[in-house]
């Protein structure tokens, strides 16, 4: 029983029933529009036929002045082979071709209105029409009626005729449908094939020859294999970086420790200032080791990251006064990781925290690009060394503490989203420092 088990979750199983059960629901619909069709076609056909031969009769008794009885004679023999029926009333006399239907159709000769309907008695179904006349200054009606069992007889059976191809043409339609639907899974099946080449080292990225409508899913998935091995990158990078940096001050810090000269205060100062540089080493690095990069999926709460940054600085530097403004035309909410985004603010708020004489001014605008804005009132930078802000370890003045390690981490943080840093000098005499990052649709 396991084995016959449908999986609803199967997209093939899905469009088979989506598809099937369209066909059939049009199908039935159409078989029952065609047999109400082909009655009312048949109805007008054989109505217009008896109208026609209403008006001949009408005008056979106008040429020849031929009597009712006469006409119904010649009627009843028409009758029986053509399975017409005739009721003539000229004046107060009425005769019948078949005196049986007269009381049944008495009604309708005294109607006043020209009228085309189905009269049924026991098994018998007639379609008849009626139409008044006036004939030597006395008012006549002419009913004329056809035996419609027979039609109706061979329309049914028709109409069976009908459903039993359409039946057969659904059949036909759902087998192509399974063909089509087969044929049209065959890149995903293509596409499950090359990830399991992915994941067993067959190859390293998912070719791209693929129908338009999976283009997406194969540059995202391969701009995710992109991240990895730039994270894998990263991660070698770093250890080597920090096995090179940290070797020969540890070593200097283990042999001294290991001596047997005393430690003096010179001594003890320059291992503390080895340490120093050691745990900085390691801050810089975790720090890049937590850039998360534009395809981490994460949103950010602009306002919210930018009031907590804000109000985190205005502690840190209580004797600074920090002003935040935001221009947003649409809700406040970027594609940029929470983590790396207070890494932006936060270098930048920190530097101008470090320099400033008073105020520190913070203006974020979002619109197809987020443009944060960062100006201080400090004694700013000379235009010869805008240039090499930012380079790795530069610093430009010593007279603050640090390793001038944070605008690197700034321009490498801004190279993962395809941003950019430019940096002027302020209106109010400090530095004026604009950060922008796309985040619109042509973030790649």
């Amino acid at each position: 029983m396991s084995s016959l088990r449908v999986d609803r979750r199967s997209l093939r199983v899905r469009l088979l029933a989506w598809l099937s059960g369209t066909a059939l629901v049009v199908t039935g619909i159409t078989w029952l529009l065609h047999g109400m069709m082909l009655k009312e076609l048949a109805r007008d056909f054989l109505g217009g036929r008896l109208e026609r031969e209403a008006a001949h009769a009408i005008e056979q008794l106008r040429r020849n002045d031929r009597s009712s009885a006469t006409v119904l004679e010649s009627a009843s023999r028409g009758f029986q082979i053509f399975h017409h029926l005739y009721v003539l009333r000229i004046g107060d006399d009425t005769s019948a071709s078949d005196p049986s239907w007269q009381t049944t159709l008495q009604p309708l000769v005294e109607a006043s209105e020209v009228v085309l309907t189905e009269v049924r008695k026991a098994d018998q179904h007639l379609l008849v029409y009626r139409q008044a006349f006036v004939l030597n200054g006395e008012r006549g009606v002419l009913l004329i009626g056809e035996d419609f069992s027979q039609v109706e007889s061979g329309l049914h059976r028709l109409h069976w005729w009908v459903g039993g191809i359409a039946a057969a043409l659904l059949v036909t339609l759902a087998t192509l449908n399974l063909l089509a639907v087969n044929r049209g899974l065959v890149p995903l099946s293509r596409l499950r094939d090359q990830l399991g080449e992915l994941q067993s080292g067959e190859r390293d990225r998912l070719s791209t020859d693929v129908p338009s409508e999976l283009d997406s899913l194969v540059v995202q998935l391969n701009h995710f294999m992109d991240e990895i091995d730039a994270r894998l990158q990263r991660s070698r990078d770093s250890a080597a970086d920090l096995s090179h940096a940290l070797k020969t001050p540890l070593a200097a810090v283990t042999q001294v420790l290991r001596g047997s000269r005393p430690i003096d205060e010179t001594r003890r100062q320059r291992l503390v200032e080895r340490l120093d540089a050691v745990h900085v080493q390691l801050d810089a690095e975790l720090r890049r080791s937590r850039i998360a990069g534009p395809y981490a999926g994460r949103m950010s709460e602009l306002r919210h990251d930018s009031e907590r940054l804000v109000e985190m600085f205005r502690s840190l530097y209580p004797d600074k006064r920090f002003h935040l403004s935001l221009h947003a035309q649409r809700d406040p909410r970027v594609p940029i990781e929470s983590q790396d985004l207070s890494e932006m603010l936060g270098i930048v708020l920190d530097n101008a925290g470090k320099w400033a004489s008073h105020e520190v001014h913070c203006r974020l605008c979002l619109e197809e690009c987020l443009t944060i804005l960062v100006e201080d009132d400090g004694p700013g930078v000379s235009e010869a060394d805008l240039p090499r802000l930012g380079q790795r370890g530069r610093r430009l003045d010593e007279r603050r503490p640090g390793y001038g390690l944070g605008l690197s981490i700034l321009h490498q943080l801004l190279s993962r989203y395809s941003g950019r840093i430019d940096f002027a000098p302020g209106l109010k005499g400090g530095l004026r420092v604009e950060i922008t990052v796309p985040v619109g649709a042509s973030l790649p």
